[in-house]
């Protein structure tokens, strides 16, 4: 079977996640700026959680567009993948409501090394099947990136619990480094063309 399916589900499943957590910003009581001031931790949290789900669907769709069979491993891969993304709301609510609180911090990190984790799984499963001399495996044989992300959120999850708005902000600096679309998939197809 080929991963279109799954992309779509994946797709649809991510676009739930993003509805979910903007309802979770309710409007304000009053009509004036000065009303909007109690969301701002809510609609910046909102912000950091749209981010990470847009790189994870950019990085997700570069995936597919290589990848040429699918096993039930990679399913399951996939939906672990999906399980951490799908607490981003429940995160994103926490924090965006105790913002300097240790707890609430920590757990957004958790979930944030968590879905890592889960995404180099999922990597990791599709090598196995497309094997070791595959375009996907060209494209992630030197992984620092994705690497140093994960020690890294997994050092800001344990700060948090001491210094949560450094943490916070090590959430923030690895958004920025996954923004720009990664491209090494897209460089191993034009090289194979």
């Amino acid at each position: 079977m080929n991963g279109k399916r799954l992309e779509a589900f994946s797709d649809g499943v991510l676009a739930i996640i993003i509805t979910i957590m903007i309802l979770e910003i309710r409007a304000p009581e009053g009509g004036s700026l000065n009303d909007l001031y109690p969301l701002l931790h809510k609609f910046i949290a909102y912000i950091l959680s749209f981010i990470y789900v847009g790189i994870y669907w950019n990085n997700h769709h570069h995936l597919w567009q290589a990848v040429e069979r699918v096993n039930g491993k990679i399913l399951w891969a996939n939906l672990h993948l999906l399980f951490w993304l799908s607490l981003f709301p429940f995160s994103t609510a926490w924090i965006g409501e105790h913002h300097t609180e240790a707890i609430p911090v920590a757990a957004y990190g958790f979930i944030l090394f968590m879905a890592s984790v889960a995404w180099n799984i999922l990597v990791v499963m599709v090598i196995e099947v497309e094997g070791k001399e595959s375009m996907i495996s060209r494209a992630f044989q030197r992984d620092w990136k994705a690497r140093l992300s994960m020690l890294t959120y997994a050092v800001a999850t344990l700060l948090a619990l001491y210094l949560p708005t450094i943490s916070s902000v090590l959430y923030a600096v690895l958004a920025c480094v996954w923004f720009i679309p990664d491209k090494r998939i897209e460089r191993t197809l034009g090289q194979q063309r």
